[in-house]
């Protein structure tokens, strides 16, 4: 899902890295980015196997890890297409806590199906972050600000809500077919093992949509090249033609709607659809994003990479669990994963800078 974007200066490369038209020569160590990631992770797998063969077990262990990876992917490619035009979400873990309130109010008191009630949590979720965008873009204020005062206004929105609408902060109706999806496989729904393994959930088809929706935006649409232009140098796309202001606002609307999406699937996952849903949403939005090679600055993203960054991180949480390590020093563990990502990720662009310098 990572190809360059064809251009004359790089339309021989064969990498499979999503970038803008001005993006910059990459170092080999970077090229295989994807490939280190997906060897860390198979690796870190077979230790902990190694040394808990519980962690194997395809449904007490891998069944909801992958759950888990599910969720978390998506919530990874929100982030990533609000750092692909140069800016961030804080509020994606409220925005999914949003879009999963309205999913169960339309289930509780709407008695939505379930397809229904996902269209209306989907459709929440844009309209949030669409709105996010719209401030922007018209207010110039940046994104840091805007996302994080949107993020508190919703944490007091959702909680008011909630407090009214339910009785226990939490709508518990289960419209038809919701347990199904929480708890069967991807095997379950075919004959033998025809459709994949028992501990593949069937959550995971939203995460392969998602995957392969913005791939093929940012791959093979003229859009999602002037996203990332947008990220990779405002003044200029807006010299060139593109309506930046638009593309900030698309950027956002799909972050939210993503968010939501992610929300759904959380709620899905735990059985209820509660206030506190996206609560630990963003560190791993970062983490998965920043680990799979999207950059901070705007212009280059990875939605394949966005992917394995995830599962990394689920892995090493996972395994760390089932060592005994508390979740405080787990979390302490995450940071320091976030910090070195974020180190290389400036490292990244002031040698990619260097190196156009030099060859202008």
């Amino acid at each position: 899902m990572r190809t360059p974007v064809r251009t004359p200066r790089n339309a021989s490369r064969a990498d499979d890295e999503v970038a803008a038209p001005k993006s910059t020569q990459r170092l080999p160590i970077w090229v295989n980015q994807r490939l280190g990631l997906l060897v860390l992770t198979v690796a870190l797998a077979t230790l902990f196997g190694i040394l808990r063969p519980a962690f194997l077990d395809q449904r007490l262990v891998l069944f909801p890890l992958l759950r888990d990876i599910s969720t978390l992917t998506v919530v990874a490619l929100a982030q990533m297409v609000a750092l692909s035009v140069g800016h961030m979400n804080l509020a994606v873990g409220r925005m999914a806590s949003f879009g999963a309130l309205c999913a169960g109010f339309g289930y509780d008191r709407l008695g939505l199906p379930l397809q229904l009630g996902l269209l209306l949590c989907l459709f929440a979720g844009a309209v949030i972050g669409a709105l996010t965008g719209w401030i922007i873009a018209r207010t110039g204020v940046g994104s840091f600000v805007v996302t994080l005062a949107m993020d508190f206004a919703l944490l007091g929105l959702v909680s008011l809500l909630y407090s009214a609408l339910t009785e226990n902060a939490a709508f518990t109706t289960r419209p038809s077919g919701l347990m199904d999806l929480r708890s069967t496989s991807l095997a379950d729904i075919c004959i033998g093992r025809v459709c994949g393994s028992p501990a593949v959930p069937q959550l995971a088809q939203f995460t392969v949509l998602a995957l392969a929706g913005l791939g093929f935006l940012y791959t093979c649409t003229r859009m999602g090249r002037e996203l990332l232009l947008t990220g990779a140098n405002p003044a200029a796309a807006e010299l060139s033609g593109i309506p930046t202001g638009r593309r900030i606002l698309l950027a956002h609307t799909l972050s939210g709607l993503l968010a939501a999406l992610a929300g759904f699937m959380a709620a899905v996952g735990t059985g209820t659809f509660r206030a506190s849903i996206g609560n630990d949403f963003m560190l791993p939005s970062f983490l998965g994003a920043v680990l799979g090679g999207t950059l901070l600055t705007g212009g280059i993203v990875s939605v394949l990479g966005a992917l394995l960054g995830t599962s990394l991180v689920g892995v090493i949480r996972k395994g760390l669990d089932l060592l005994g390590v508390g979740m405080e020093s787990l979390n302490i563990y995450l940071g320091r994963v976030l910090l070195l990502a974020l180190s290389a990720d400036r490292v990244r662009t002031v040698v990619s800078y260097r190196k156009v310098v030099r060859s202008a």
